[in-house]
């Protein structure tokens, strides 16, 4: 005897292809494009009672994170974040970037949500433009600010990329990236 299948059952395999699809299709973050930044945004030592404060801005073809970092309330980092797809068999991450010459992490996170684990590899902001390259080997495990144990990294399973300016640098920072691209 043949059993008739509900419509959703037999639709689930398109809409499912679909979303793949879509997902896969999202592209690496160039800044020089405004909408690339949307879907980004800050995240300071306010969520912890800090008064540090930080902006993200579009500005001459590149996204321009910039504030104060302020130790006072035990605070003392500014960063932000938001959403990227990685692609599989990606090795490393280059970005182009520019900025004052102090430290910063570039972020990874298996979801864009303030649980779990963090990847972080630190960085000095050139004052000129350069492309600097970020290994699969360049990563390490944080939460909170301290390091743990995780799983090893493997990039195309990010889903939020940012960046992290911390390690008790007060006072102003301003850092520009025009472009990330998958190796």
């Amino acid at each position: 005897m043949f059993r008739s299948l509900h419509p959703l059952k037999l639709l689930l395999p398109t809409l499912l292809a679909c979303n793949v699809a879509a997902h896969a299709a999202e592209p690496m973050p160039d800044f020089s494009r405004p909408a690339a930044a949307r879907g980004f945004r800050v995240i300071n030592d306010g969520v912890m009672g800090g008064v540090s404060s930080s902006q993200l801005a579009q500005s001459a073809g590149s996204l321009v994170f910039e504030g104060i970092v302020s130790l006072e309330n035990n605070g003392g980092f500014a960063s932000f974040r938001g959403p990227v797809t990685i692609p599989p068999g990606t090795r490393s991450l280059r970005v182009t970037l520019r900025g004052d010459g102090q430290r910063y992490k570039l972020t990874l996170k298996a979801e864009d949500n303030n649980a779990g684990p963090q990847y972080q590899a630190g960085f000095v902001a050139p004052p000129d433009w350069a492309t600097v390259s970020f290994s699969v080997a360049d990563f390490a495990a944080s939460f909170r600010g301290r390091t743990v144990e995780a799983p090893a990294l493997a990039m195309h399973e990010m889903r939020a990329i940012g960046v992290l300016i911390a390690d008790r640098q007060a006072g102003p920072f301003r850092l520009e990236i025009r472009s990330i691209a998958a190796e």
